[in-house]
């Protein structure tokens, strides 16, 4: 039997303890060094870094230097954070999980970065991504079972998060590789809406999904970094009990049978313990809606990569060259008519959404457990329709299945709800333990 690898370690807890100096940050830089050392090798979470002792002790330095009082010391002070491998940081080498010679992949701090540094975090190091944020794995594994897919594309940030090597991980979603690899790994995951954390410095898929989010061991932890990630957050009374909504038809019959059946006993836990469940048909199309995300996807894909695939075509992985090619086919009216198509599909659905009073959307986050074997990141079809959309989501883990795999609960708010989406799934969380 695999060995599990899984210590996710609370977001709050770690920042608390260490804005009060238990541990203090030298001591803390000497753990998470020494713990890196240990795990890493069996799960493949992190790029190696020649060098991060140092690099971590130094900044550790700084903190102390800036913020000698508890009192004053912002709310990350000291938390080491993994960042995936397309997001720019200064000091360290963005290769975006690829062959590509890291100078040319080079660009200007993240401003999310930016944000994470300003709240007194350290950047524990680069995590692994498939490549270039598309479909080819890279190496982690699934700290549940080495021997299954962590999920993707911000593999490296679930598995890290998971196996309580940080925190905190930073990833980004282009159609599934936040609340997919939650889901495969057992952690939360929250995609806020398209656009509330600045895509600067990162390197794009496609820049019409391409969205930032996090990782934690729980959603407190994540309800601490939105705020200081997210533009314009804000605080507010605790909404009242959601209501929430079942899109029934052939979206949801895309999970595997023993994934649906505990996502409808989960439901009915929810049911049992006085949530109002209304069940909906709202994507009677969804075979149209993948067809028209994939052309926009494609064609984007192909225009971020127009001139590092000109040159180094070579240095591609199949799956990922494969892709670009089907996106230099796509007409350029071909994805305007798919964005127009996604407009009529947001009214579509917030019209939906207003007559039935729903709240919150509830999915499966993924078709079932993680797959076996490192070939293939998994299908991200339970979060497309969503991420074509742009609203906010997040997975709670929920369950597993029979061979002991991990399963997450999707949670959808409205767009630009977050903050509501976070309070009222506290209430889900409460109930689902």
């Amino acid at each position: 039997m695999e060995q599990s690898l899984v210590r996710p370690r609370s977001l709050t807890r770690a920042a608390a303890g260490l804005r009060s100096g238990a541990p203090g940050l030298p001591e803390s830089v000497d753990r998470f060094c020494a713990l890196v050392e240990r795990v890493d090798p069996l799960i493949h979470a992190f790029v190696s870094e020649p060098g991060r002792h140092d690099r971590l002790r130094a900044r550790a330095r700084e903190l102390a230097t800036r913020y000698p009082e508890p009192a004053g010391r912002p709310a990350l002070y000291g938390v080491p954070v993994g960042v995936k491998d397309i997001v720019h940081v200064d000091g360290l080498p963005t290769r975006g999980g690829s062959a590509l010679p890291p100078g040319v992949l080079a660009g200007p701090q993240a401003v999310v970065v930016d944000r994470l540094l300003a709240a007194g975090a350290m950047v524990a190091g680069k995590t692994v991504t498939a490549e270039f944020a598309a479909s080819a794995p890279g190496p982690t594994r699934n700290p549940h079972h080495p021997g299954h897919t962590p999920g993707g594309s911000s593999s490296g940030s679930a598995a890290a998060v998971a196996a309580g090597l940080v925190p905190l991980a930073i990833g980004t979603q282009t159609v599934g590789s936040v609340i997919r690899p939650a889901a495969y790994c057992g952690v939360v995951g929250f995609r806020p809406t398209y656009g509330r954390i600045p895509i600067a410095g990162v390197i794009p898929n496609a820049p019409s999904f391409d969205t930032l989010g996090v990782f934690t061991a729980d959603l407190a932890g994540a309800a601490l970094a939105a705020p200081l990630l997210c533009d314009d957050w804000r605080t507010g009374p605790v909404p009242d009990a959601p209501v929430l909504g079942v899109p029934d038809g052939p979206y949801l019959e895309r999970a595997e049978p023993a994934a649906l059946r505990v996502f409808e006993e989960r439901v009915e836990r929810l049911e049992r313990a006085g949530s109002t469940v209304r069940r909906v048909p709202l994507f009677p199309d969804f075979a149209e809606i993948i067809r028209q995300l994939q052309i926009v996807n494609r064609f984007e894909l192909a225009r971020s990569h127009a001139d590092w695939f000109a040159r180094f075509g070579g240095l591609y992985r199949p799956e990922t060259a494969a892709s670009i090619r089907v996106g230099q086919g796509v007409a350029a009216e071909d994805r305007a008519a798919a964005l127009d198509f996604r407009e009529r599909l947001r009214e579509r659905v917030a019209a939906a959404t207003a007559e039935a009073g729903v709240d919150l959307w509830l999915a499966p986050s993924a078709t079932g457990g993680a797959p076996e074997g490192l070939h293939s990141t998994g299908d991200a079809v339970m979060s497309l329709p969503w991420s074509f959309l742009g609203l906010p989501a997040l997975s709670l883990p929920a369950g597993r299945t029979a061979a002991g795999l991990p399963l997450g609960l999707q949670v959808v708010g409205a767009a630009g709800g977050d903050e509501r989406l976070l309070a009222q799934a506290a209430v889900l969380e409460g109930v689902l333990g």
